[in-house]
């Protein structure tokens, strides 16, 4: 595939990042003007810990991001993941450890509050980090931009000074939005107190656009304060705009809450003398109950819980896929996952350039900068590995799978298939977590026993060295004989999951029967029978 071939199907791919990117094509036909890079931003509130709401945002606008570069011929970008740390604190999130140091200190930016792990500058010097620790993980080319150092180090002075300039345009803009009793308090700037140090909702009046000076009453008092080197933030849909106008923000996607701040910022940025960005607007996240997933709360999946049970390129694969539609987000989605995206990578290279454009393997390998083109294949599907731990039980060990892929793999050495050595040791802990408490295998009916039997003694003579397909062959065939009374296969390979696995939905018998092993697989079917 050549440059010319790659850019002219990038032109009329559907997937939806390059419909993204061709907005920005379509604002920039010739680049930017100077040469200057093309910026993407996201944002983060560090109020709560990450989650992959969070993450989501940096893979996803990256994707954008790649798109445009094969666009536009490899025009240059910049991707800067900006932390809201100078907030205020609402209120205390229910997952924190050592909450009351957290409540003493409500109402103060994120970064002038400790930190309650009390191994960071402050709670939310704690959060970026984490945040930034996934990132660095991941391999994504960012920046990473603090609100607090861009406010107290008097970056957005000149920004601040243009919000004062344009008051009454943007408070023209707000107002109208606005319950009768916000309005009676709402200002654009929110000062920090002085004395508390509590970021204030509080009407204010500019004395001095160009110094930067405001009249807003603090504790009682009347006082005169300037704004600038961090002594007040804006309201959130100011600020946005703002920054988009005083970083030069060309492209920033976010979620359906924020549909409304959206159109308003938009506003805000053109009364700045700027222009709002290019964006996709996303749909939530939601957790196994149908409700929003959230940093306070905590439900849904963090970062670390995913990874403790599925892949890196699993969790791109899922957020990769549909942004407009809601999805629900819980340790179940895992194992489809992992298994899918090692389906996607696998077709890669066999497909015609236009296919190639929409698997999103392709778009997952060029995240980070990796321009290879798949194929590489796992020898045993995560599936099929999480039924050969279920059968072991919660206390089998790494090395005890890998002592039964060697009925399966050639070459069965961790060191030489690290992609799934380490799937081993998430199918593992998947298993103790979620499958080995809700395992139990029932009793067989009555037919289904003797097809047992009938299976039991077909292995009986076949080989070790069998292979999955010729005892798939096996299976089938039982199942198809109408003296044992199934309407379906699917009914006889239900019954096998049943009886034998213990779970509702299994893998393809054949596959692991040849991965347990013949004899092991007849140990099975005798403790059924046993316990008939």
């Amino acid at each position: 595939m050549t440059d010319a071939e790659l850019h002219a199907a990038a032109q009329v791919s559907k997937a939806w990042p390059f419909e993204e990117a061709r907005k920005l094509l379509k604002r920039f036909p010739d680049g930017k003007p100077g040469g200057a890079p093309v910026l993407f931003e996201t944002g983060y509130g560090p109020s709560g810990l990450p989650h992959i709401g969070t993450f989501q945002e940096v893979l996803r606008t990256t994707l954008v991001r790649r798109a445009y570069e094969v666009l536009s011929g490899g025009a240059p970008t910049r991707l800067v993941a900006f932390s809201d740390d100078m907030d205020g604190l609402r209120k205390v999130p229910d997952n924190i450890a050592n909450p009351e140091v957290l409540a003493a200190n409500l109402g103060k930016p994120l970064t002038r509050i400790p930190d309650p792990f009390g191994c960071h500058e402050s709670f939310a010097h704690h959060n970026n980090a984490m945040l930034r620790l996934f990132l660095d993980r991941f391999g994504f080319d960012y920046e990473f931009v603090s609100a607090s150092d861009r406010y107290n180090s008097g970056a957005f002075d000149d920004a601040l000074r243009g919000v004062l300039r344009n008051w009454q345009a943007i408070m023209d803009i707000m107002l109208p939005t606005l319950r009768e009793e916000r309005r009676r308090t709402y200002s654009p700037v929110l000062p920090v107190s002085p004395t508390s140090g509590v970021v204030l909702q509080v009407p204010v009046e500019v004395v001095d656009a160009e110094a930067g000076m405001v009249r807003f009453e603090d504790d009682g008092q009347q006082i005169e304060h300037c704004i600038f080197g961090g002594n007040a933030k804006l309201q959130w849909k100011v600020d946005w705009a703002m920054r988009w106008v005083a970083l030069g923000v060309d492209y920033e996607m976010c979620g359906k809450d924020l549909t409304d701040s959206v159109r308003e910022s938009g506003k805000i940025a053109r009364a700045l003398g700027g222009r709002p960005p290019e964006g996709l607007i996303y749909e939530l996240f939601l957790d196994e109950n149908g409700e929003k997933i959230s940093k306070s709360k905590g439900n849904g999946l963090t970062i670390e819980q995913w990874l403790t049970y599925g892949s890196e390129e699993s969790l791109g694969l899922y957020l990769y896929r549909e942004p407009k539609s809601a999805k629900s987000l819980h340790v179940g989605i895992i194992p489809r996952a992992v298994d899918e995206y090692w389906q996607f990578r696998e077709k890669l290279p066999a497909q015609p350039i236009e296919q190639q454009l929409g698997n999103p393997a392709w778009h997952l390998l060029r995240a980070n900068g990796d321009q290879g083109g798949g194929g590489e294949a796992l020898p045993v599907t995560f599936g099929l590995l999480l039924n050969l731990v279920g059968v072991l039980g919660a206390r089998a060990t790494r090395e005890q799978v890998w002592s039964y892929l060697a009925n399966y793999v050639a070459d069965a050495d961790p060191a030489a298939h690290p992609a799934l050595d380490a799937l081993v040791t998430r199918a593992l802990a998947y298993n103790r977590d979620f499958v080995a408490p809700t395992l139990q295998r029932r009793k067989p009916e009555t037919n289904e026993a003797l097809a047992l039997a009938a299976l039991d003694e077909e292995l009986a003579g076949t080989a070790d060295n069998a292979s999955a397909e010729e005892i798939q062959n096996i299976v089938y065939e039982i199942g198809k004989d109408p003296h044992f009374g199934f309407e379906t296969l699917r009914d006889w390979f239900k019954a096998l999951y049943e009886t034998l696995l213990g779970s509702a939905q299994g893998p393809r018998m054949g596959s692991f029967i040849a991965l347990y092993g013949v004899a092991n697989t007849r140990q099975l079917i005798a403790e059924a029978l046993d316990g008939q």
